[in-house]
C-alpha cells in the first residue's frame, strides 16, 4: 500500500493595536445591550478590485504580532468570558461533557512485521497514548506519550510512520495547535528516541526508503510570522537517520511556482517513490504525478501525467510492476486504472470503471483491492481482486461510515471502523480468505442507550430544485409542534464529505431535547465530482442556498422555528454561517461560526490560504471577484439588522484560517449590527484550528452548548 499523505489540507493568528478600550464590567447575559464591546479602532484602508473600492478599516488587526491586537483580544475576550460566566449552569455543562466523554477510545491497529500499534485515550487524556505490541495476544508497551510534549498537555502527535524493515519510527509533533510540525525518529526496539530533529514541516508525512525518509517542508518563515506569513516554495526532502537536518538532500524544488505543493510516498515494498504536484492556487484542482525506480537508484522523475488540470491522480500500489491509480479523469465518481510505466505511451487500462456512486477511498492489503463508495451519503464496502474483479461486498452493520480496510501485502485480516449518528465508533476485524467480519473492539458510553434516540435520512429540495439528504437525530416520541431547540450544521466545499458519525459530547444536547441536523450541500464529496462542482466557485451561492433550504424544511416540518433553530459549522463551515446569517438573520435565533474564512477578498494572503482558490476563485480575478463580493460574511454585514445571537470562536496558533478573519468579521459585526442580540468572539490560546487538547476540547464544547442552551431558552437538567 502507497505511504502517502495528504499534500494540502481541505482547509487552511492575527491582529492589531486598540485606540480607547472601555473596560469590560460583568456581563448580564439576559441584557445583551449592556454588552460594553471595545471601541475597535477604524483605519482609513480602501482597496480597488478591479474599479471598486472597497474599505477594509480593521486591516491592522490582520499584525498577529501587535501589541494593539493583542489588548483588543483581551478586552473582546472580558466581554465574552464576562457574558459566559454568567450564565448560570455554564460549570453544569462542563461537567456533564467530561461524563459522557471518559470512556476509553482506541484506533484500529496497524501491523509493521510482528509488531501492531494502535492509540488509546483512557477517558480524558489530554492527548492520545501510543501503544505497542507484539502479535494481537501480546502485552501492550507505552511506544509514545504525547501527554509528555508539554506541561499544559497541547502539543500533539501528528503522522507516525514506521520503517518497512520495522526498526525506525518517524513522528510529528505539532505545538499549540499550530499546522507546523516537528519531526523526531525513535528506535522501535529500545523505544529510544533519537537525536533527529526536523522543523518547518507542513503537511507532510515520512515515506520511508530504507533507514531515511523523504518529507515536505517550507523556509523558515521570516520575522517571527510564522503563524500568519504566506506559505511558499515548499521542498521535497530526504532524511538519513542519524544525521542533521542540514546534510537531508534536496530531491524537488520549484521556484519558478513558488505556490504549488509538493509530496513523495514509497510503495510498500520500497521499489518505487511518486512525486505528486498541485498548483491549488491557479484555480486547478488536479495534480500531475510522477515516479522514479529506487531499485535501479534513479535520481530523475518520469512523468505519467505531466500537466496539472482539473483531474485527480491518486497512486495505490505497486502491481508486479505497474500502478493502480485512482483518478476522476473522465469519471467524476471516480475509478481505478493500470498504468505500465514500461509502455508509458499505451493507453491505461480499467481496473474498476466508474460507477454511478461516488469513490470514496481505494487501498489494498492481502493482496487484494478494498473499496469503498457512497450511496446517499453512507458507505458501501466491496473486496476486488487486483485485476478488478468483484469478489464479494463486505456487510456493513447498517447505513452508516465506514474506513479503514488498507494493510500490508501478506495481511491475513484488515481492521474497519463503522460508526453513525447513534452507533459509537466500533472497531471490526475482517478475515480475508473467509470473508468475515467479527467484532474487534466496541466502546462503552456512559449513560447512552441507542433504543432512546432516533436518526434518519431525510431528503428536501433547495431553491434551484436540486435533491439535497439531511441526517437528523433526536429523542424517540418527538413531538413536530415546532418548538424544539434544533441544531443545524453543514460545511458544503473542498470535495470533503460529512458523513454520518457518533459524538458522545452531542448527547450532552439530545439528552436536553435538542434536534441535531447535518445538511450534506453542493460543493462536498457526497456525490462525486459534479456534486463538489456545483458548490464551488462562481456557484458557491447554491451551498447557502442548500443550507437555507434545510432550515426552511425543518421549519416546514414542524421540527423547529426559527426561534429555536441554531446553526453551527467551522472552518469553510464558518464561512457558510457568516453568508446566511447574512443574507437570512431572521431565520435563526442563534449561530455558531467557528474558526471561519471571513475576508473572501484577502484569504489567499495568509498562510496556506491560496491552495483555497481552487473551490473559492480569488479576488484577483475580475469575474470571481465579483461572485465573491457578493457573499463574503466580511463585507456583507448590513446596519442596523438583528443578527442572530452569534458567538465566534478561534484561537492563537491557528495558521490555517489565520484569526484576523474572525477578528475582523467581530468588529465589524459589533460596529454595524444591531445590538439586540450578543455578538461575541472567544479567542482562545494555545490552540489551533482544531482544539490542541481535551481539555480545550471540551472547555470550548461546553461554552458552545452553554450559549445555545441560554439563547435557545432552554435551561439544562443534568
Amino acid at each position: 500500500m502507497l505511504k502517502t499523505r495528504t499534500l494540502i489540507p481541505r482547509l487552511a493568528l492575527a491582529a492589531a493595536a486598540l485606540g480607547v478600550l472601555l473596560p469590560a464590567c460583568a456581563q448580564q447575559p439576559n441584557n445583551p445591550q449592556s454588552l460594553n464591546y471595545p471601541q475597535t479602532r477604524k483605519g482609513d484602508q480602501v482597496d480597488d478590485y478591479h474599479g471598486v473600492k472597497v474599505a477594509d478599516p480593521y486591516r491592522w488587526l490582520e499584525d498577529d504580532r501587535s501589541a494593539e491586537t493583542a489588548a483588543w483580544v483581551e478586552a473582546e475576550n472580558k466581554v465574552t468570558f464576562g457574558y459566559l460566566e454568567q450564565i448560570p449552569y455554564r460549570q453544569q455543562v462542563l461537567a456533564r461533557l467530561k461524563q459522557l466523554y471518559n470512556y476509553p477510545k482506541y484506533s484500529a491497529p496497524f501491523r509493521k512485521l510482528e509488531n501492531f500499534v494502535y492509540s488509546k485515550n483512557d477517558g480524558l487524556q489530554n492527548q492520545s497514548v501510543v501503544y505497542i505490541q507484539k502479535g494481537l495476544e501480546g502485552t501492550p508497551e507505552v511506544f509514545i506519550d504525547p501527554n509528555k510534549f508539554s506541561a499544559d498537555g497541547t502539543s500533539r502527535l501528528g503522522g507516525l510512520e514506521l520503517s518497512k524493515n520495522g526498526r525506525y519510527a518517524a513522528y510529528m509533533v505539532s505545538s499549540g495547535g499550530s499546522d507546523w510540525e516537528e519531526a523526531s525518529v525513535v528506535e522501535v526496539a529500545t523505544k529510544k528516541l533519537l537525536d533527529d530533529h526536523l522543523k518547518w514541516i507542513k503537511f507532510s508525512g515520512a515515506a520511508w526508503f530504507g533507514d531515511g525518509f523523504f518529507y515536505s517542508r517550507f523556509p523558515a518563515p521570516e520575522g517571527g510570522h510564522d503563524l500568519s506569513a504566506k506559505n511558499e516554495n515548499m521542498m521535497v526532502y530526504f532524511h538519513h537517520v542519524g544525521t542533521p537536518q542540514e546534510q537531508d538532500e534536496l530531491i524537488y524544488a520549484d521556484k519558478a511556482h513558488p505556490q504549488r505543493e509538493h509530496g513523495v510516498g514509497t510503495t510498500e515494498d520500497e521499489r518505487f517513490a511518486f512525486l505528486v504536484i498541485s498548483d491549488p492556487a491557479t484555480g486547478k484542482k488536479g495534480n500531475a504525478l510522477s515516479f522514479r525506480d529506487l531499485s535501479k537508484g534513479e535520481k530523475t522523475w518520469t512523468p505519467i501525467v505531466a500537466a496539472i488540470t482539473d483531474d485527480e491522480y491518486g497512486p495505490i500500489d505497486n502491481a508486479g510492476g505497474k500502478f493502480l491509480i485512482r483518478t476522476n479523469h473522465g469519471a467524476p465518481n471516480g475509478k481505478v486504472m493500470l498504468y505500465d510505466p514500461s509502455k508509458p505511451n499505451a493507453p491505461w487500462s480499467d481496473v474498476i470503471p466508474e460507477k454511478p456512486e461516488a469513490m470514496e477511498s481505494a487501498s489494498t492489503a492481502g493482496g487484494k483491492l478494498f473499496v469503498t463508495y457512497l450511496k446517499d451519503v453512507t458507505t458501501r464496502a466491496y473486496v476486488y481482486s487486483l485485476d478488478g474483479k468483484l469478489e464479494n461486498e463486505i456487510q456493513l452493520p447498517g447505513p452508516g461510515t465506514a474506513g479503514g480496510f488498507g494493510g500490508n501485502h501478506d495481511d491475513k485480516f484488515v481492521f474497519y471502523s463503522f460508526t453513525s449518528l447513534d452507533y459509537p465508533p466500533t472497531i471490526f476485524r475482517y478475515d480475508i480468505a473467509s470473508r468475515a467480519s467479527t467484532l474487534f473492539r466496541a466502546p462503552r458510553i456512559p449513560g447512552f442507550d441507542p433504543a432512546n434516540y432516533e436518526e434518519k435520512q431525510v431528503f428536501f429540495m433547495s431553491k434551484d430544485g436540486t435533491r439535497i439528504p439531511m441526517f437528523l437525530i433526536h429523542k424517540k416520541g418527538l413531538k413536530l409542534d415546532g418548538t424544539n431547540p434544533t441544531l443545524l450544521y453543514g460545511y458544503g466545499g473542498f470535495n470533503i464529505t460529512m458523513n454520518p458519525a457518533f459524538s458522545s459530547t452531542r448527547l450532552a444536547l439530545l439528552e436536553q431535547g435538542f434536534v441535531y441536523a447535518m445538511a450534506n450541500m453542493r460543493g462536498g464529496g457526497e456525490y462525486g465530482e459534479k456534486w463538489h462542482e456545483g458548490g464551488m466557485k462562481l456557484h458557491k451561492q447554491n451551498v447557502f442556498d442548500d443550507f437555507i433550504g434545510a432550515a426552511e424544511w425543518l421549519i416546514a416540518q414542524r421540527y423547529t422555528s426559527p426561534q429555536h433553530l441554531a446553526v453551527n459549522g467551522g472552518s469553510n463551515g464558518g464561512l457558510l454561517i457568516g453568508a446566511v446569517i447574512n443574507q437570512r438573520p431572521e431565520l435563526f435565533r442563534a449561530a455558531v461560526p467557528q474558526v471561519g474564512v471571513m475576508d473572501m477578498l484577502r484569504f489567499h494572503k495568509f498562510t496556506i490560504g491560496s491552495a483555497w482558490i481552487s473551490d473559492y476563485g480569488s479576488s484577483d480575478d475580475a469575474e470571481q471577484f465579483k461572485a465573491i463580493y457578493k457573499y463574503s460574511p466580511l463585507h456583507n454585514i448590513r446596519a442596523g439588522v438583528r443578527y442572530p445571537a452569534t458567538l465566534i470562536t478561534t484561537a492563537d496558533h491557528d495558521d490555517r484560517v489565520v484569526p484576523a478573519h474572525s477578528f475582523k468579521y467581530a468588529a465589524t459585526l459589533q460596529e454595524k449590527a444591531s445590538h439586540a442580540t450578543p455578538l461575541l468572539i472567544r479567542i482562545d490560546t494555545r490552540s489551533g484550528h482544531g482544539a490542541s487538547s481535551t481539555t480545550k476540547a471540551l472547555e470550548t464544547t461546553a461554552d458552545i452548548y452553554s450559549f445555545l442552551f441560554f439563547n435557545l431558552g432552554v435551561t439544562p437538567k443534568f
